[in-house]
This record gives structure tokens, sequence and C-alpha cells, in this order.
């Protein structure tokens, strides 16, 4: 369970993002979260439960059309 206050969304919560670092390797690409979750670089994220989170940047929108 987590000890902050107030205490860190779930790893089932779509804000799971938001919980805080217990330890970051940036150098590899990943850090874990409070809640459980290991968090990429590039977004995307391993759940505690097994379950995976694709990339989801920004930048992952279709480009507009040409009108």
């Amino acid at each position: 369970m987590c000890p902050h206050q107030p205490p860190c969304p779930s790893h089932q919560a779509p804000d799971r993002d938001a919980a805080r670092t217990l330890a970051a390797h940036p150098e590899q690409g990943w850090s874990l979260l409070c809640n459980g979750v290991v968090l990429f670089e590039d977004t995307g994220e391993l759940l505690p439960d097994g379950g995976i989170i694709a990339p989801h940047r920004p930048t992952d929108l279709p480009a507009p059309s040409a009108a």
C-alpha cells in the first residue's frame, strides 16, 4: 500500500502515471512508480499484474488531412 498522503493512484487508475517515482534509471530508460508500474521512456508501461500498456505519445496522433 502507498505510504504517501494523499495516496498515489493505483495501477488501475487512468492517472496511474502520476504516482511517485521510487527508482529512476534514465540510463536504462525506465522508472518504477509507487503503485508498482514500470514506466518506460517511450511512454509504454508494464503493470504489476503483468498487463502491458503500449507507448502512447501525443505525437502518435494521425496527421491532419490536407483540405
